[in-house]
């Protein structure tokens, strides 16, 4: 089968496509042909290893896994022997968090994984994304943030891949929701549902008028300290991106002051925990109150193209690998 190959940490051209043997399930495993796949920021930063506390993760000189990628939507061909939730034919979509692989015309995932059945509302190509966006936006703002109606939410890096999950999560939820990006995606995430849009090429929201119960900065560009004083009484600063000043700032609002920082690394979840959030995340869509938003579209053999894309952090919603069997 064909595959992306990545044997050390680097640009994009590190991703090589190879022929490479089909993999074969193991007992409580189901083998997926891939019709789709996600690549995001998230990808990109495996790609480089950065930052480096990912590696604990990923694998410290190197990938621990050659072939990357988590986000999947395709057809089961294959069960293994001891598998009882799946069969040959179903049509189904998840995040292969531990081995990844998806980045290939075929992959092997645990049925006790994160992989549900793909309704036949959703296309292979709005699949593959969810896990990446919704479900970590979901988590953010419901787990992590326990978002409440009427609370004012500000999203940063709302024309993103987590960000046009979050806008829509946060309204289902009956947020009042602003949404920070450029110029050309104002449009976009007004479309999508947020109250207010602000274009930060003009206007700086950390010295605006206004008290946030949440801000969810999805692209880590601010920080803690910048958004206290536009944070309400009890409000919360959450990011999926963990750096060194995030992590002091989550110790110390964790002794100090009502404002907190907080921090997940969605993916490490329990997968019941996960699989809970996956199940929510797909009755808002069937409910008809979340879409993906899809930027651009690759075939597997321009991965390099859909990398070199995302590093230049302007997507719009999401980028998939698509048609790649």
């Amino acid at each position: 089968m064909k595959a992306i190959i990545s044997t050390k940490y680097g640009g994009p051209d590190i991703l090589e496509l190879h022929e490479v043997e089909k993999p074969t399930p193991k007992d409580n495993e189901v083998l997926v042909k891939v019709y789709a796949a996600s690549v995001s920021t998230a990808d990109s930063m495996m790609r480089t290893g950065k930052p480096y506390i990912g590696r604990l993760f990923t694998g410290i000189s190197k990938p621990k896994n050659s072939i990357p990628g988590t986000g999947f939507a395709g057809i089961i061909e294959s069960v293994g022997k001891s598998v009882t939730s799946f069969n040959k034919g179903d049509k189904v979509f998840g995040e292969n968090i531990t081995t990844f692989g998806t980045n290939a015309e075929y992959v092997c995932v645990p049925e006790g994984g994160v992989i549900t059945i793909k309704p036949d509302y959703l296309s292979y190509e709005e699949a593959a994304p969810v896990c990446d966006g919704a479900l970590t936006s979901i988590n953010f703002l419901k787990n992590l943030a326990k978002i409440q109606p009427g609370q004012k939410v500000l999203i940063n890096g709302a024309s993103g891949s987590l960000g046009t999950a979050a806008i829509q999560i946060a309204k289902y939820y009956g947020a009042v929701v602003t949404g920070v990006c450029s110029t050309t995606n104002l449009a976009l995430v007004k479309s999508i549902g947020a109250d207010k849009v602000i274009d930060y090429a003009k206007e700086d929201f950390t010295k605006s008028i206004g008290k946030y119960d949440i801000i969810y900065d999805t692209v880590g560009k601010s920080s803690f300290s910048a958004c206290k004083k536009v944070l309400a009484k009890n409000g919360i600063y959450i990011s999926p991106v963990l750096g060194m000043s995030l992590l002091v700032d989550m110790m110390c609002s964790s002794i100090f002051g009502k404002k907190k920082a907080k921090f997940s690394a969605t993916g490490i979840l329990p997968v019941t925990e996960l699989n809970l959030l996956l199940k929510e995340v797909k009755e808002i869509i069937g409910a008809g109150h979340l879409k993906t938003i899809i930027d651009k579209r690759y075939k597997l053999e321009h991965i390099v193209d859909a990398h070199n894309y995302i590093d230049k952090g302007h997507k719009k919603g999401n980028v998939v690998i698509s048609n790649i069997w």
